[in-house]
């Protein structure tokens, strides 16, 4: 049966209103931009990022550049062109803003937020504060809260602005068609330069019976309007994990398969156990090895069958999210006709440059990073204004990439991991500060984390570092502008933080380094000298 389209959710609960999984609405766009419920929040993001009354202006000579992608990548690239005075065409077939504004970070840090908050209610006794009853969630006020927020913050991406800005904004599938040019709903545009900027989408792995079901995806899962009463996921990076432990905030009996052996493949282990943890503690089941998954429909259910170790579990679920990763956006845009390279699974091929196989062509974000994040996205975009609009050398290799998982607690990564380390021959010292001995977060209760970082070995030279805490993703910014700028271990300890914040800890990984260079050689030193005797 495959993916559930915006516009097959209406309900998509486990009410009994309907006969069938799901009811079908009559769209406003065309099926791949839907938005649904067509309530006044999800009509005004409409009118900003895919306005359905939106005219295509006529182009007129080549322009300096033209954009195709108006994601984070496209926007931050065609806007920094205009500002510098580049005649710019921006080019979009779904909805500007791209995943990060309408399916990914912005609804999803929403539900992340208001999950955290039935959390904290339910907690509150713990903290001497009595909640009288239980804390009820009202799915349906969350996704509503969502839908407004996420309304209120998409003028900044909206064709309206972007024209104003001095863009041409086009509507519609973009196709590269030869040299220099580029169709757009039979609309051709000249360019000089063009830069590749259409993102990734959900990836769907091969499953038996994954076709026999309807199942969720980031980009339709906030489509809903009533809560699961159980919810399959499966996939276990972040996406996989941030909605699992939210879904199981609101209530919901939530299931989540591990592809592979465990939760946050690409963190460190011990930072990965303690968000396994938290979210076992929050009624999250987790099955790993889910490589023996078998799905089969059970009347309005989803049957699920997973082999973990010597066992099979057999469960059923009434809603399913696919949440396996990203697969880059690169059908139908014709690369072929101008000499881009590209793979289906890993994208545009680029030089450190973001330079495709053709030479006025380059990418940015998604489409062509293993770096899926839009702050990567919008770094990269920057790379590219260099490089594209003027004689520049800028590296994206030069980039220091930061990404926080925004789990409760979050975990934050930058730079070399042990293990990454390793494999590069690369010796370190690591330094570790739990959280349990930082004041804050004992007075917080969130002293389950810590803060470990890695310098080369001998020096104070960071060469990455992993945060577990609350505010993870704020913490490791301390850490990804010492990286950035070349400073050393030892000028995060000489650095005041403020008393008492979690960040002090930081500063205590500091500290250890700087006790660490006292070694016994120099303590034999200082006896010798009898260096504090005279001192009273």
């Amino acid at each position: 049966m495959g993916p559930i389209k915006s516009s097959q959710i209406s309900q998509l609960s486990t009410s009994d209103k309907t006969t069938n999984n799901h009811v079908t609405t009559t769209a406003t766009m065309t099926d791949f931009v839907q938005l649904h419920p067509q309530d006044e929040y999800n009509q005004r993001l409409e009118s900003h990022v895919h306005p359905p009354d939106w005219v295509n202006p006529s182009p007129g000579g080549p322009y300096h550049l033209v954009v195709v992608g108006a994601g984070t990548a496209g926007l931050v690239t065609a806007a920094a062109a205009a500002g510098l005075g580049a005649r710019v065409a921006l080019i979009e077939r779904e909805l500007m803003g791209g995943d990060c504004l309408n399916v990914g970070c912005v609804p999803s840090k929403s539900l992340i937020s208001s999950a955290r908050v039935a959390a904290t209610v339910r907690e509150a006794a713990s903290f001497g504060v009595q909640v009288p009853g239980e804390a009820v969630v009202d799915f349906g006020k969350v996704m509503e809260r969502m839908r407004r927020l996420r309304a209120s913050i998409s003028p900044v991406d909206s064709a309206a602005r972007f024209r104003e800005l001095g863009v041409d904004v086009f509507l519609g599938q973009a196709r590269f068609e030869g040299p220099g040019k580029i169709d757009v709903n039979g609309i051709q545009l000249r360019y000089k330069k063009a830069v590749i900027a259409t993102g990734a989408r959900a990836s769907v792995p091969s499953i038996p019976g994954l076709d026999q079901v309807e199942y969720l995806t980031n980009e339709t899962v906030f489509s809903l309007t009533e809560l699961p009463r159980r919810l399959g996921v499966i996939g276990a990076g972040p996406i996989g994990c941030e909605l699992s432990q939210a879904f199981a905030r609101f209530g919901s009996e939530v299931s989540l398969v591990a592809a592979g052996g465990d939760i946050l493949p690409r963190e460190d282990r011990v930072a990965a156990a303690i968000v396994k943890k938290a979210m076992l503690a929050g009624g999250v089941k987790v099955f790993g090895g889910g490589k023996n998954l078998q799905l089969a429909p059970e009347g309005r259910a989803i049957r699920m069958q997973v082999a973990t170790g010597d066992e099979t579990c057999d469960f059923r679920v009434d809603k399913l999210l696919i949440a396996t990763g990203r697969s880059p956006n690169v059908d139908e845009l014709g690369l072929e006709n101008v000499g881009v390279e590209f793979d289906k699974r890993q994208g545009v091929k680029v030089n450190d440059k973001l330079q495709t196989t053709n030479s006025r062509i380059f990418a940015a974000g998604d489409v062509c990073s293993k770096y899926k994040f839009t702050h990567a996205a919008d770094f990269m975009a920057r790379t590219v204004i260099r490089n594209a609009l003027f004689w520049g050398r800028a590296k994206v290799s030069a980039l220091t990439i930061p990404w926080c998982t925004y789990t409760s607690p979050e975990i934050a990564h930058v730079g070399l991991g042990e293990k990454e380390a390793a494999g590069q021959g690369i010796k370190i010292d690591t330094f570790c500060q739990e959280l349990a001995q930082v004041d804050r977060a004992i007075l917080e209760g969130e002293d389950q984390g810590f803060v470990k970082i890695h310098v080369k070995k001998g020096t104070d030279k960071i060469l990455g570092a992993t945060v577990v805490a609350t505010n993870a993703g704020d913490m490791i910014a301390e850490i990804t502008l010492a990286m950035t700028y070349g400073l050393g271990l030892a000028k995060i300890a000489d650095t005041i933080h403020p008393y008492p914040t979690q960040a002090e800890a930081v500063r205590k990984v500091g500290d250890q380094y700087k006790k660490s260079l006292l070694t016994p050689r120099i303590r034999v030193i200082l006896d010798t000298l009898r260096w504090f005797a005279g001192m009273h």
